[in-house]
């Protein structure tokens, strides 16, 4: 790591910690020509997602969508915020490991449905009345059929 008091290229790592929730590393290193001190920051690197859409469109994967669109299924619902950011959390690391760069976002909103469904059976009906586009009262009967079917 080049100092950025003199420019020199090697230092010693004198402390490091968990920054950000474990998502980043602090470490405070030492120049070993001038001896001053200096913080840095080790992130680790995502590849980018591309949503494909249903139109054929594409677009980077977004978390705040995928959530807001969680919050809006679960509204006047008894589900924790922090509920949500874990599911985020876990699609996101899902398609992170994945070594597809190109997802469709049919896959995505099955990953949300099948958690929302072990979460709030009201908020999963909610969602997905949207991502499926229910057309008419028969459709969105049937899909509350096959809920209770899995009871």
């Amino acid at each position: 790591m080049k100092c950025p008091f003199c420019g020199y290229l090697d230092s010693k790592v004198v402390d490091s910690r968990p920054a950000e929730d474990g998502a980043s590393i602090r470490r405070r290193r030492e120049c070993l020509s001038c001896h001053k001190r200096f913080t840095t920051f080790e992130v680790m690197e995502t590849l980018p997602v591309v949503v494909i859409k249903k139109d054929g469109s594409r677009q980077s994967f977004d978390r705040s969508k995928l959530l807001n669109g969680m919050i809006r299924a679960c509204e006047k619902r008894p589900v924790p915020f922090e509920t949500l950011e874990k599911i985020v959390a876990e699609i996101e690391q899902i398609l992170q490991n994945e070594m597809n760069r190109e997802v469709p976002s049919e896959q995505i909103g099955e990953m949300v449905m099948d958690r929302l469904k072990e979460v709030d059976e009201v908020a999963y009906v909610r969602f997905a009345s949207v991502y499926r586009q229910f057309k008419d009262i028969s459709t969105f009967m049937s899909e509350l059929n096959k809920l209770l079917q899995e009871k």
